[in-house]
């Protein structure tokens, strides 16, 4: 339909993200906040940071799933609309990172929903992370054709 294909060009070419902060160091958090300011600019893609998930087509996490978080990251993962894309940006939220094992640690993120892309890297450069999510949209432009 026709319409499926305008909102499709519309989360292709201004993707709404959302933030959340499972646990990092806050070193990742600063990168992508940095990939968010005007000196990098990920804006110039589209891609605009919302507050609140509901208005957000991709959540980028930064940090391990802890068993502390986890409810509060599928709480914000089932509220936002479909089709919904997930990027774990860093190490630790790739793979658990340094912190993989702890007691309080459960793991990556795809430990609990599914990711569309991973960032790695201990921190992650706003380079890296402007990088994933234009591949994140290539991906999506070539499922759309």
């Amino acid at each position: 339909m026709i319409i499926d294909r305008i909102v499709t060009w519309a989360r292709i070419k201004s993707p709404w993200v959302i933030h959340f902060n499972t646990g990092a160091c806050n070193a990742c958090d600063i990168e992508i906040l940095a990939a968010l300011a005007p000196r990098f600019d990920l804006e110039r893609f589209g891609v605009v940071q919302k507050g609140t998930p509901r208005q957000a087509d991709v959540l980028l996490c930064s940090g391990p799933v802890t068993l502390q978080t986890e409810d509060r990251l599928l709480r914000i993962y089932e509220q936002m609309a479909e089709p919904k894309f997930v990027v774990a940006v860093g190490a630790c939220a790739c793979s658990g990172g340094v912190v993989k094992g702890c007691y309080g640690v459960k793991g990556g993120i795809d430990t609990s929903i599914p990711v569309s892309a991973y960032i790695p890297g201990c921190p992650v450069n706003p380079q890296a992370i402007i990088d994933g999510v234009v591949k994140l949209l290539k991906t999506l432009e070539r499922k759309k054709g």
